[in-house]
């Protein structure tokens, strides 16, 4: 049977789902102080997994901080405008997270997830897609049941040796410094798109014929 190549893979990608650290960040974690009156809303969930360690902090009076790229928030504006859903997967728990995922308007938000397969299908059944139609983008050993799953797997740059040998596509980026956004620009490019969306996605930012 002969091998798909990556490029008719992400032809079919009309979901594409990420990993948070190490993807969407380079993996830092850091732990700040709580400003005074601020309500740490993620609390209660990563108490949940109090002792199993990973999932995030639960304190009330440091907060878990982490840096995004903007060109990966960019990115998701190419892939709205593309007609690609996207979501995030993640283990661990950051109200970080949480104001950037709002921020960017993501379809699907999944904290505190050591599953994230089970969460994969789910996400399936709910936008009825099949497999083949959803890429993964991940780093570490814990994406890869969600990637050997799904149409279209990637590796970011800075990705464990495990998971890059089992990707069908390696970004030039590593995570946090713009590798979100080469995997949405290789699939909308696959699919013929990206000309025609980043010339919509200036068109609604910039005031026609202006000078």
């Amino acid at each position: 049977m002969p091998k798909i190549s990556p490029n008719a893979r992400a032809k079919k990608i009309k979901l594409l789902l990420f990993d948070v650290d190490g993807v969407l960040t380079d993996g830092k974690l850091f732990f700040l102080p709580v400003p005074p009156g601020f309500q740490q809303t993620t609390l209660d969930q990563a108490a949940k997994h109090a002792g199993q360690g990973g999932f995030g902090l639960a304190s009330s009076s440091m907060i878990e901080a982490k840096g995004f790229h903007a060109h990966d928030g960019t990115a998701i504006s190419l892939a709205r405008l593309g007609g690609i859903k996207t979501g995030l997967i993640t283990k661990r728990i950051s109200e970080t997270v949480a104001v950037r995922a709002r921020d960017l308007k993501l379809e699907h938000i999944h904290q505190g997830i050591q599953d994230k397969l089970t969460v994969l299908k789910e996400i399936l059944q709910e936008e009825g897609l099949s497999a083949s139609e959803a890429g993964f983008v991940g780093d570490d050993v814990i994406d890869l049941p969600a990637m050997r799953h799904c149409g279209f797997a990637v590796a970011v740059a800075n990705a464990r040796i495990e998971v890059k040998k089992e990707a069908h596509y390696v970004t030039p980026h590593v995570g946090g410094d713009g590798a979100l956004r080469d995997a949405i620009e290789y699939v909308l490019k696959a699919q013929g798109k990206w000309e025609r969306v980043v010339e919509e996605y200036i068109g609604e930012r910039s005031p026609k014929n202006s000078r």
